[in-house]
């Protein structure tokens, strides 16, 4: 199976779109199929690549079928971004501009008769042929109940009972409203967009003692680039020449700049402030940061929220039941109550004019995409829709400690030995245990120690999983760690109290000595942890592999509900899975990203701390924060919180205008010139409110 993207250029109707997708679904050989209509970009997976030619010819009928103006182009997976500015050109405003004048000349002159009615259709074919086309082409293809054929059917309804001018007016103002319409969709699609463009524009790339201007995907990594004062860091690299200040805000959403210096890794995207940097590549375009960032952004539109797809459902019935009756007002009261054929005939054109879906249609996706687009910008990078929304269901919170809670950047604070063994003996023991060990307590030891390591003195190592070291040194068999390896060997430990974690080590089968190494908490953490819960969560938790102890001390240090303590990773696993049975909203999990793989990946929504970088976490989780501050959460959440809002005033504004003008309408009392205003007026407006959802306090 292979993924395919293809551009639909000039795409402005989100009806069609969501059309387009479900008949690109109904293709045999495509396994799924998703339009998202912000970025215009359709995703088909196709099951065998050899008929892909074949099936992406259909789609390109398909699209030329139901939007003839738009035009399919195959992108590959480096996104090529197109420069449409919409549907509606310069040929289509002469249109509106030449059918306006010829509306209001029988008005002017006071025409009547013959000469009136000639007026009024040539100013309704110059407007409106284009759409009447469309709407027998659909016809025929078996796509009726669009906007094209509701406009036709009540514009033509009005021409025959004689309302030449409402006719002409109902098509002249829904193509300025659809004018209107594809302005406000771009401006939207243009704020998302600059509000999460940080790709590079160019590289520095030293080659040969020169400087070269080439594209970023054109540098490898190995390759040397120059970052001048003022430029963006071009690719993810280490600084091998220079000292300077980067603005980290495109990436990490923090305003205050980072000092960096020789050794320090840069990503791509930071900004340099002041001095020159020379910097060695590490990572080629297509998987630096920059790249990974704009990946999740722009195709978190394809994961919809349950309220998008209910809305795209509700959108499909919604259309024909209206239609229906509309047909039923237009017929039933003359034929059997003996009313006035003109009169109810007129209240059903009002009654179609209405029922098109698009203020739904397009403003809901709108609405989800400014609201991750604007958690990208304070460093919440949000992989969908459905993430978003679900933010918002929460009510338990389960932290990882270490690296989550506390900043997991351990320091011996403590060295103990027993009888004849001294404190420097035992840490330089545990130091060469340690040595070949990847564990952030393993190296804290190291560094304590801070004498260089003979390797030669050390046979047998092993790594115990969740319990700790065992190797022979000097000939003498040597355990370092936790309490359960030596209760697995047979030895009995004096057992310590600290608010650390508890190291210890044996010799010979004998306990000789313990170290204790503390992990500091975050700064800001015990208000972070009272913002999260402020945000109607009922329950926090915390798994650690750390003892129950120390968990349970650093739990109520910071406020969270439960602790539980001393886990290995597959306990981590066995009691999230019962916190899920028990609880009845979501449950999210916050961790490291790394070490909580299966958790993130097993939570209802699975949030990565610190990830800056890490490809585990960003595989493993569906909201990813590039800073390690636990802050960010409630911010995720304020802003799930205040999309959602937004999302709800567009649906009940666009629902209730539009029941008010149909009732209206019904009853006589709405005229075609509000059942304009329902349908276009409503659009404009509800699309202008989903771009609050970009403004982020």
């Amino acid at each position: 199976m292979k993924e395919f993207i293809l551009g639909l250029e000039g795409l402005n109707c989100a009806n069609c779109a969501s059309k387009i997708e479900k008949l690109t679904n109904e293709i045999d050989g495509v396994d799924n199929a998703t339009l998202d209509f912000v970025t215009k970009r359709l995703r088909v997976n196709i099951v065998e690549e050899d008929r892909s030619k074949g099936i992406i010819e259909e789609i390109k009928n398909i699209v030329k079928r139901l939007e003839p103006d738009v035009k399919v182009v195959e992108e590959g997976h480096d996104h090529q971004h197109s420069h449409d500015h919409g549907v509606i050109g310069k040929k289509d405003i002469i249109k509106i501009i030449i059918s306006g004048i010829l509306f209001i000349i029988p008005w002017l002159f006071k025409l009547d008769g013959t000469s009136r009615f000639t007026i009024y259709l040539a100013s309704y074919i110059i407007i409106g042929s284009e759409i009447i086309i469309r709407a027998i082409k659909n016809l025929f293809a078996g796509q009726s109940f669009d906007e094209n054929f509701l406009m036709t059917v009540a514009t033509l309804g009005a021409f025959t009972i004689g309302e030449y001018p409402e006719g002409v007016a109902v098509m002249l103002f829904y193509q300025v409203g659809e004018f209107f319409q594809g302005l406000a969709v771009n401006h939207s699609r243009k704020s998302i967009s600059s509000l999460v463009d940080i790709r590079p524009d160019y590289a520095n790339l030293e080659k040969n003692e020169e400087i070269v201007i080439v594209n970023p995907k054109d540098v490898h990594i190995g390759d040397y680039i120059i970052v001048k004062p003022g430029e963006k860091v071009p690719l993810d690299g280490v600084v091998v020449q220079g000292k300077s200040s980067v603005d980290t805000s495109n990436i990490t959403g923090e305003s205050v700049p980072r000092t960096i210096n020789i050794g320090d890794m840069v990503l791509s995207g930071f900004v340099n402030r002041e001095g020159l940097l020379k910097v060695e590549v590490k990572k080629e375009f297509q998987d630096s940061t920059v790249s990974k960032i704009l990946d999740l952004v722009e195709n978190a539109s394809s994961k919809k929220a349950p309220t998008e797809n209910f809305i795209t459902k509700f959108a499909r019935y919604y259309t024909p039941v209206v239609v229906f009756t509309a047909l039923a007002i237009g017929l039933i009261p003359p034929l059997f109550l003996g009313y006035d054929i003109s009169d109810w005939a007129y209240r059903a054109f009002v009654f179609l004019v209405i029922s098109c879906p698009c203020a739904l249609v397009i403003s809901i996706p709108l609405g989800f995409f400014g609201g991750i687009g604007g958690a990208s910008k304070v460093g919440v990078l949000i992989k969908g829709g459905n993430y978003l929304e679900g933010l918002n269901e929460v009510d338990t919170i389960v932290f990882d400690k270490t690296g989550t809670i506390t900043k997991g950047t351990f320091k011996v604070t403590e060295v103990d030995g027993f009888g004849e063994t001294t404190a420097d003996e035992i840490i330089e023991l545990a130091a060469l245990g340690e040595s070949y060990s990847n564990h952030p307590i393993g190296k804290s030891i190291v560094d304590a120690y801070g004498k260089e390591i003979d390797k030669n003195r050390i046979t047998n190592y092993r790594e115990i999983a969740g319990k700790g070291t065992q190797s022979d040194i000097d000939g003498n068999k040597i355990l370092i760690g936790n309490k359960k390896i030596f209760e697995d060997n047979n030895i009995k430990v004096e057992e310590k109290e600290s608010i650390g974690t508890i190291v210890y080590v044996g010799r010979n089968g004998a306990h000789i000595g313990t170290i204790v190494v503390s992990d500091e908490l975050k700064e800001n953490v015990i208000k972070d942890i009272k913002n999260i819960k402020s945000e109607g969560i009922k329950e926090t938790i915390m798994l650690s592999g750390d003892k129950e102890e120390t968990a349970i001390k650093v739990g109520e240090l910071v406020g969270i509900d439960k602790v539980y303590g001393n886990l290995l990773p597959q306990d981590k696993v066995k009691i999230f899975e019962t916190i899920l049975e028990e609880t009845k909203g979501k449950v999210a999990f916050v961790g490291d990203g790394v070490n909580d793989a299966p958790v993130l990946a097993r939570a209802d929504i699975g949030i990565a701390m610190g990830a800056l970088g890490s490809d585990a976490a960003i595989e493993a989780s569906d909201i990813v924060i590039m800073t390690d501050e636990i802050g960010k959460v409630a911010i995720g959440m304020k802003i799930a919180k205040n999309t959602k809002r937004i999302v709800t005033q567009n649906i009940i504004f666009a629902l209730g205008v539009k029941l008010i003008v149909l009732a209206l309408g019904a009853f006589g009392f709405a005229t075609m010139w509000e059942a304009v205003f329902a349908d276009v007026g409503v659009s404009i407006i509800a699309i202008l409110n989903s771009i609050r959802a970009l403004k982020i306090k």
